[in-house]
Order: C-alpha cells, then sequence, then structure tokens
C-alpha cells in the first residue's frame, strides 16, 4: 500500500485511504474517524499515549480523520481492543479507531506537520516521565499541553447513591497513585479535585472514566484536567485527605472516616442488592462492574421546623416526633442510599414559611415504645404499608428523582378523571394551578405546574396517594419537566 502523499494531507486524494473503511488486520498505524475539525494535534495523540508511545501522526482536518502511528503494533492492538468496548470521546464527539492498510506514515516531505511533531515531542515526553510533579513542564510555546497536569476535575451527575471520598480512591487508584483527594459541593453537585502522583496517570485515568456510571444507570462520571498542578490538603476527614499524610488533623471538628463508614463505602459493600458497584479494569482491558452496592450504614434523618413527609425520595419506615422539640423528628428511611437523596433534595427547602433542615442522625434506628409505653402516639412504624413506591431493589422509580420543583408528576389517574376533575382537586386543596396537560401516549399520567416549588412541596404531601376511585390513589413526584 502506497504512503501518504502532499494532496492526500490536503485532503484532495482519497484513493489511498478507501481501503480503511474496511476491516484490517494489525497494524501500528491507526485509522480515526469522525474527527471534530476543531481538534488538536496533542488531543489526538493523547489517545495513544496511555497504549505506549505514538510515533508519528497525520491529521486529515478537511476529511475529519487523521492517522496515529503507534511505536509497536503491540501497542496499536491493546489500544483498538480498549477501544472497540469503550468508545472514546474527543471535545465531547464520539471518534472510531480502527487499523490502517498502512504499515508505516512517511511524512517527512508534508506541509504543515511542525504542529503534529511539537505535539508527538510534548505528550511524549510527559509520558516518558520527563515531567516534574506539580512542575510547568510545556510545550514549543510555552504553554500547558494537554494532559500534563496531575489533577482531575471530577463531576458525579445523576447521583442516586452517595459518593464517597473512599468510592472515588477506589475507582481512580486503578490508573495510578492516588495521593490527595478534596470532596466539595458546587452548583448543587458533588465534584472532586483529585492528584495523582504521575501526570500520565491522569491522562489515562480521563480518557477511560469520563462518562462512565459508578452505579448501575447512575452516578456518571464527568472527568476533565484541572488547572491546578497541586493540591494543598489542609485535613483528612470524609471530604479531603492527604495519603501521604497520614499525621494532619480532621479539622473543625469533624470527624475522619470511621472504619464502618470505610467498609461500608469501600471494598464490603455488598449490602443493598439490585445496584451495581464501583468501577474496576479487568485484565483484557475491558470495563467492568462488579455486583456491589453502596453500603447502608445510617437510614435516620434528623429533620427540623416540621415534620415532612419525605416518602417522595423513597420509604418512610418509622417516624418519631421528638417530646421535647415537637417541630424535630427522626424518619427512619428504607436504607441510607434513600436518607441521603432525601437530605440532599430537602435540605434547605421551605414550607410554611420556614426553612427545613434535613441531616443524617447518629441513630442507626428509630426505636418503638416498648409494649405498655406510653409515648403520646409520637412514634409510628409505616414499614408494613401498601403505599411504598421504592419496594423493588433496582426499580425504575430510583431513575425518575428529581430535585422539588413547582411542576408536579401525577400517575396513576383512572380513565374517568378528566382535567378539570383534578386542577380542580389542587386549587380547591388551596393551591395555584397555572398549567395542566396529560401525557399524550398516556393518559395515567399527567403533569401540573402550581405557584411555586413551596406550593407544590405542600401539595405533594396533601395529596400524594389521594384516593380518586375505581381502587386508584394518586401519585405525587415532583417533575424533571415544565408544562
Amino acid at each position: 500500500m502506497s504512503n501518504p502523499t502532499p494532496s492526500t494531507a490536503n485532503g484532495n486524494d482519497s484513493r489511498h485511504f478507501k481501503g480503511d473503511r474496511s476491516p484490517c488486520g494489525p497494524s501500528r498505524v491507526l485509522h480515526v474517524r469522525k474527527v471534530p475539525i476543531e481538534v488538536s494535534e496533542a488531543e489526538l495523540v493523547s489517545l495513544g499515549v496511555p497504549f505506549g508511545r505514538v510515533s508519528n501522526l497525520l491529521m486529515l482536518k478537511g476529511k475529519n480523520q487523521a492517522f496515529i502511528e503507534m511505536a509497536s503494533e503491540e501497542a496499536a492492538i491493546t489500544m483498538v481492543n480498549y477501544y472497540t468496548t469503550a468508545t472514546p470521546h474527543v471535545r465531547n464527539q464520539p471518534v472510531y479507531i480502527q487499523y490502517s492498510n498502512h504499515r508505516e506514515l512517511k511524512t517527512d516531505n508534508l506541509p504543515n506537520q511542525g504542529r503534529a511533531q511539537a505535539a508527538l515531542q510534548a505528550v511524549n515526553a510527559v509520558h516518558s516521565g520527563n515531567m516534574t510533579l506539580g512542575g510547568t513542564a510545556s510545550g514549543g510555546d510555552g504553554t500547558l499541553m494537554p494532559g500534563q497536569s496531575p489533577v482531575l476535575r471530577i463531576i458525579v451527575e445523576n447521583l442516586f447513591y452517595p459518593v464517597s471520598l473512599e468510592v472515588l480512591h477506589q475507582i481512580f487508584s486503578k490508573f495510578g497513585t492516588v495521593l490527595k483527594i478534596i470532596t466539595f459541593t458546587k452548583n448543587n453537585q458533588f465534584q472532586a479535585l483529585l492528584q495523582y502522583s504521575d501526570p500520565m496517570n491522569a491522562h489515562h485515568a480521563k480518557v477511560t472514566l469520563d462518562g462512565q456510571n459508578i452505579y448501575n444507570a447512575c452516578c456518571t462520571l464527568r472527568v476533565e484536567f484541572s488547572k491546578l498542578t497541586s493540591l494543598n490538603v489542609k485535613y483528612n476527614n470524609d471530604k479531603s485527605r492527604d495519603f501521604t499524610r497520614l499525621d494532619l488533623p480532621s479539622g473543625d471538628g469533624q470527624p475522619s472516616m470511621d472504619p464502618a463508614m470505610t467498609a461500608a463505602f469501600g471494598l464490603s459493600m455488598h449490602t443493598m442488592p439490585g445496584a451495581l458497584g464501583p468501577l474496576s479494569m479487568a485484565p483484557s482491558g475491558r470495563m467492568t462492574l462488579h455486583g456491589m452496592g453502596p453500603g447502608a450504614v445510617h437510614s435516620v434523618l434528623l429533620v427540623s421546623n416540621l415534620n415532612p413527609d419525605v416518602r417522595v425520595y423513597g420509604d418512610v419506615h418509622r417516624v418519631k416526633i421528638l417530646f421535647n422539640k415537637k417541630e424535630n423528628a427522626l424518619i427512619q428511611m428504607a436504607d441510607a442510599t434513600q436518607a441521603q437523596l432525601a437530605m440532599s433534595h430537602l435540605n434547605g427547602q421551605r414550607l410554611h414559611g420556614k426553612v427545613i433542615r434535613v441531616t443524617i442522625s447518629k441513630h442507626q434506628t428509630v426505636q418503638l415504645p416498648r409494649e405498655g409505653q406510653e409515648d403520646q402516639g409520637l412514634t409510628k412504624d409505616f414499614s408494613g404499608s401498601p403505599l411504598h413506591r421504592f419496594k423493588k431493589p433496582g426499580s425504575k422509580n430510583f431513575q425518575n428523582i428529581f430535585p422539588p420543583s413547582a411542576t408536579l408528576h401525577l400517575s396513576n389517574i383512572p380513565p374517568s378523571i378528566t382535567d378539570d376533575i383534578l386542577k380542580d382537586l389542587f386549587a380547591g386543596t388551596g393551591y395555584t394551578v397555572k398549567a395542566f396537560k396529560f401525557f399524550q401516549k398516556d393518559r395515567k399520567m399527567a403533569l401540573i405546574q402550581l405557584g411555586s416549588v413551596e406550593e407544590a412541596i405542600q401539595a405533594l404531601i396533601d395529596l400524594h396517594n389521594h384516593d380518586l376511585g375505581e381502587n386508584h390513589h394518586l401519585r405525587v413526584s415532583f417533575s424533571k419537566s415544565t408544562i
């Protein structure tokens, strides 16, 4: 097969590349398709460096294609095998990699190859370990090249199960030595900064984990390079950790992660069926998910300022209104996951003009009063209620859990109920109905928009499980959609 020519590089001659559209035998030259036009040479080189040294690169921007030449055929085979099972993304666009008919790339006489050679030298230098940790190794123009920071910024989306610092450490340790982790919440999203000992470990983790789910159909990782090159960790606790400094204080009265919590969120996460556990790499390089679930340690909430019905975020098993502080209550959820959801979505919301405060309680269960003990009806047991909506582990209901909003999702509506009946039901209970619509394909469900988020919370408490007749109880939850 002939090698690329100058006309090929300019995108004017596709004759040499037609064979690449059909499967070829192994070659150290790889053909990359659907390449976004704005992609840099360094980003393409970075696709290959986790698998070995990249020896050459040819970009055909006019054709949205490129050729990557690996230093060895073995590295190319590993790369193709891996990307066959985990489609790589560049600039949030999927790209496709296969063997080329070319055995090598000869690009010495081609124009516009200067940037490709600079990118090769810079990225391969990082891969070879020629950069000091936290340093400022740079490309020829003095700017940091992609992949040169050992620090990753991690965002966890669709947080339906709790994700702890320990879980992140377990996942990211598969790609190298993790030195430091800092977790925090920003823009209502769980985020983390994570520092590796080697910037190439950070690159490999980013390429592999970005877009992957920690648990089945949820807790999606978004991974990008941080502008920071080193993290400064002051405290070792459940929010931050410097694994090289075990002598650091826990800080601000926050306890370090206790052994029970570490075990629950670490390797021994077997307590909850139906959920899949942390990611790991099989010897083949293929992503696998172990059949482990998020651990259940504390499923009891302390709710202040009122006694809200938090069933929208899980199944309430027991409620205990505190004798000396009747505006406070202990609420035991079915498991720790549901407790975490209720806390993250309800804490800080307003109801009856007061701000709800929801925290995880130090109590692990709500004790029922002993036989003959009078507690004035302050403790109730709902564990046997037929109205629970999260009885099945891994139920699709968990995928339809959203923060409080002014629009409510109504379901389990019998055929005889009209839109006017439902609007009158909400208006007659004292709520402002701004909009209403049935689902086009399923009139058992509808959306109703009320005057405010606070109104919607109160309406859910008042009307969830309302008897509509015909043996139908109305199901009410918060919607992610608007009308």
